[in-house]
């Protein structure tokens, strides 16, 4: 819900549309999708794998749930009234660890509270209090940065405005053993617990961390891997084995992310290398001869099991969509989500002899169905744009169409359902979703191409691709709107006031918007990316600071714009949001804001809802749909 406190600045509101489509059946579809429960691909205890947790909107707040295999019960965990999305279980299978920050903020500790706690979700904040405490109670508080939880050793990483400071817990006794200025994370530890990996960024690049290992007994360095300027390195995870040191890790040596097994110790390398276009993820199977590939190329993702010794690799069969995640079972069966466009997504898993089954059905209707998604390839001036297109169903010629800009910016769109993307189609709007440079699936260069001029980059992939639109007959060039959240509502902002010819509207969720103000008050690890990509902070580069920032070019915005911000958002902060709409409202132009008490986002589904209906009816006035 809307908030204002006693002091705040006055902004003009946006309407609140009870419905947004006259027909019942229609307005019922909507709200049905984001209603509709979904829960996440489980996660299980390593040694006690019937125990098992996921997270789920059931409630109609994202909140976590415990899930007993050996008897079928499963429990909602947390109760909080902004949500919980990050959580684990201990692998002895006896507690939860969760992550309790404030309203959103993401600042606050790991919390523990027994795996079989009896009873309903902590309805109180003295029952919460008497289930869940603090995991590590002499770890400060911070913004997380890793956890791994062993039988008699914990890790956890915490930032704060000082930098990064990484704490073990064993016999009773806590110590930090890193703290660094820099960015930096716990990444894996061993099965054995005498190895621990971080992610560091001291060569002053956390874009593209290096991995270090350490013996957990002193803390001294087993070994080091840096694969250079612009080459990051991802540890993954250590072998599920005993006393195998070997460590999983993401590369980028040949120009895009494919694996890299790493023994530690011996200091020898096993470069998985796989003839599949596009980029590679993975995780190993139970006895670590295979690992499981998630392949992603040109929006869509499939799995396959590479065999070590052999460099087999088997197609694990899925039709064309999004993998959600995936893992396998101590007995060779593979969980793992699945959607598209048109269907929503549903937790499945794949035995060993091949079949394939939905392991996990949430309470409910399931979220109606929306339109297929279509590829289309644009040329640009950094090389070919994919972008995914929809149409409302039954339509031709130009439409009035709304580009939805993913947020990140290192992410994509993908083939994957989305109850956000199907209300613009109902709305009357054909979609486009560019994964422009800077979003990943597509290479290392590509992710990369926007070093050193952000926001502008990714704005000539979205100008050219909006060309295509036009010139291919989708796209009524009067009536185009511009959204995004993150990454996404900064790039919605700046193409207002850089490209105003073309927009007749932009929604702005959650963005950047005043960049050198979102330096000063945002968390200590999006600085250290800011500084890796812009190449320094603003006091250094100054001038790529005010080139790259929507506030520079506010007296050129000419369209109505929509802004969505959360009060105690740490990665774009209200008050550089407040410099924009200042600005905006001095020059008279045409704006609304809506204000939320909540962090980046909410999630809580009536929040949700509420939302949406305001950007979409916000943009169906601007284009006359509504």
């Amino acid at each position: 819900m809307t908030t204002q406190q006693p002091g705040e600045k006055q902004y003009p509101a946006p309407h609140v549309p009870e419905r947004l489509f006259p027909d019942e059946a229609a307005e019922r579809r909507w709200r049905s999708r984001f209603l509709a429960p979904r829960v996440s691909v489980p996660d299980w205890a390593l040694d006690a794998p019937d125990a098992s947790i996921y997270v789920s909107n059931a409630s109609g707040v994202w909140e976590i749930y415990a899930w007993d295999r050996a008897t079928g019960e499963r429990r909602q965990v947390t109760d909080r009234p902004n949500g919980t999305l990050h959580g684990t279980v201990s692998p002895d299978g006896e507690s939860i660890w969760w992550f309790d920050d404030t309203d959103g903020d993401e600042f606050g500790s790991w919390v523990r509270q027994p795996f079989d706690a009896g009873g309903a979700p902590q309805h109180t904040e003295t029952a919460k209090a008497a289930k869940a405490a603090k995991a590590v109670a002499d770890v400060p508080d911070g913004y997380p940065a890793g956890l791994e939880i062993g039988h008699r050793l914990v890790a956890v990483g915490v930032s704060t405005d000082d930098g990064s400071a990484l704490y073990t817990h064993a016999g009773g006794e806590t110590t930090r053993f890193y703290f660094r200025s820099e960015d930096a994370g716990i990444a894996a530890l061993s099965r054995d617990e005498r190895l621990l990996a971080i992610a560091h960024s001291e060569h002053g690049d956390s874009r593209h961390p290096a991995v270090r290992v350490l013996a957990t007994g002193g803390f001294e360095a087993v070994a080091d891997k840096w694969d250079g300027e612009g080459k990051g390195l991802d540890a993954l995870e250590f072998s599920p084995v005993e006393g195998d040191p070997r460590l999983l890790l993401l590369h980028e040596r040949r120009g895009r992310e494919e694996l890299l097994i790493w023994d530690v110790e011996a200091d020898t390398e096993q470069e998985i290398e796989l003839d599949l276009p596009g980029e590679v993820a993975g995780t190993w199977y139970p006895d670590a001869d295979a690992l499981l590939i998630v392949h992603f190329h040109e929006g869509r993702s499939s799995l396959y099991r590479y065999d070590l010794a052999s460099a087999e690799l088997a197609a694990l069969d899925t039709p064309p969509g999004r993998i959600g995640g995936g893992g396998v079972r101590p007995d060779g069966s593979v969980e793992y989500s699945w959607s598209n466009a048109a269907q929503p997504p549903v937790v499945r898993v794949r035995r060993v002899d091949g079949t394939d089954e939905v392991l996990l059905t949430p309470p409910g209707d399931p979220a109606p169905g929306s339109q297929a998604l279509e590829d289309a390839f644009v040329d640009g001036p950094g090389g070919r744009i994919h972008a995914l297109v929809a149409k409302p169903a039954g339509t031709d010629g130009p439409r009035p169409t709304v580009f939805l800009l993913h947020g990140g910016p290192h992410a994509a769109d993908e083939d994957r359902f989305s109850a956000y993307r199907a209300v613009w189609l109902d709305a009357g709007f054909a979609v486009v979703e560019v994964n422009y440079r800077g979003s990943t699936g597509y290479g290392s260069a590509w992710r990369d191409a926007i070093e050193g001029r952000p926001g502008l980059t990714e704005l000539e992939d979205v100008a050219a691709v909006h060309d295509w639109a036009v010139s291919s007959g989708l796209t009524d060039p009067q009536r185009c709107v511009v959204s995004g959240g993150s990454w996404g509502g900064y790039l919605t902002l700046l193409a207002l006031g850089t490209q105003p010819g073309r927009w007749t509207a932009g929604v702005a969720g959650v963005p950047v918007a005043d960049y050198v103000a979102a330096y000063e008050d945002e968390m200590e690890q999006l600085r250290s990316f800011d500084r890796a990509l812009f190449g320094g902070s603003p006091e250094e580069v100054p001038d790529v600071y005010r080139e790259c920032s929507p506030l520079t070019y506010l007296d050129a915005v000419a369209a109505p714009v929509l802004v969505l911000a959360g009060d105690n958002d740490p990665r774009c902060p209200i008050r550089q949001i407040e410099n924009y709409l200042d600005g905006l409202a001095e020059r008279g132009a045409a704006h609304a804001f809506y204000r939320y008490d909540a962090g980046h986002g909410s999630l809580v589904i009536s929040e949700t809802i509420t939302q949406t209906a305001i950007e979409v009816h916000f943009a169906m006035e601007a284009v006359g749909l509504a």
